[in-house]
């Protein structure tokens, strides 16, 4: 009977029938989500991709480059910048190991020249005592008396004498080092900076001329590394 009623539908019913059937199926293809929608927020997206690839190969890139040293900027009267940075003289006085090699040097022979002022005091003083004691007791006779009495006062003198000339000595010895260690350093500085170019280098101390510094400017870290790396290479 179904069949027989389909095959009874006039034409212009199929026509319909047809034409609804299409627009059910356009609208369901409309209504199903499209596999790719290319809108602002896939924009968006490519947009943060692509800056992530850029950092990512900014990064390692930068990582392979020297790293470019903080310094303060100045602006001349005529235009011209100028970088300045600072090293601390009491760190390098205290971590450069060349300085330590000095100083233990300087030392040493102070330690040593003490140690022989101190013995030939020693001894002398035993001989005074000797003295004061034959003369408290009358057992020499004036006249060697006043020998003895003359060759302490020329040991003495000798002695402090003596004193003097040591002391110099470790005062030059100290002058020597402190000039050492200043042509040292400016030397590697020099071929330091090739590399960043800085217009100054200032030197820093405590009880110095600068009274107040910028941590940030600070480069004493990567100079000393590069200072004991070199003193080492020297040693070698």
């Amino acid at each position: 009977m179904q069949e027989e009623n389909i095959g009874n539908i006039e034409p212009v019913e199929k026509e319909v029938i047809i034409q609804e059937g299409r627009e059910n199926v356009m609208e369901q293809q409309q209504n199903k989500p499209p596999f790719f929608t290319f809108n602002f927020n896939t924009l968006l997206g490519l947009i943060l991709l692509c800056g992530l690839i850029v950092l990512y190969v900014l990064y390692f890139s930068s990582r392979n480059s020297p790293q470019a040293m903080p310094a303060l900027t100045i602006q001349k009267a005529s235009g011209k910048q100028l970088s300045v940075v600072f090293v601390n003289i009491d760190s390098i006085n205290t971590h450069y190991e060349y300085v330590k090699t000095m100083r233990r040097d300087l030392e040493g022979t102070g330690k040593r020249l003490q140690t022989e002022v101190l013995a030939e005091q020693s001894a002398l003083e035993k001989e005074a005592n000797d003295f004061q004691r034959q003369m408290a007791s009358n057992s020499i006779p004036e006249d060697k008396a006043k020998g003895i009495y003359d060759q302490l006062m020329q040991k003495q003198q000798m002695l402090m004498q003596k004193k003097e000339r040591y002391t110099q000595q470790i005062a030059d010895q100290e002058m020597n080092m402190n000039i050492r260690l200043v042509d040292s350093v400016t030397t590697f500085l020099k071929r330091f900076n090739r590399q960043y170019q800085f217009d100054y280098i200032m030197g820093f101390k405590t009880g110095g001329e600068i009274l107040v510094s910028n941590d940030s400017l600070d480069i004493t870290k990567s100079v000393l590394d590069d200072l004991n790396k070199e003193y080492e290479l020297r040693k070698k």
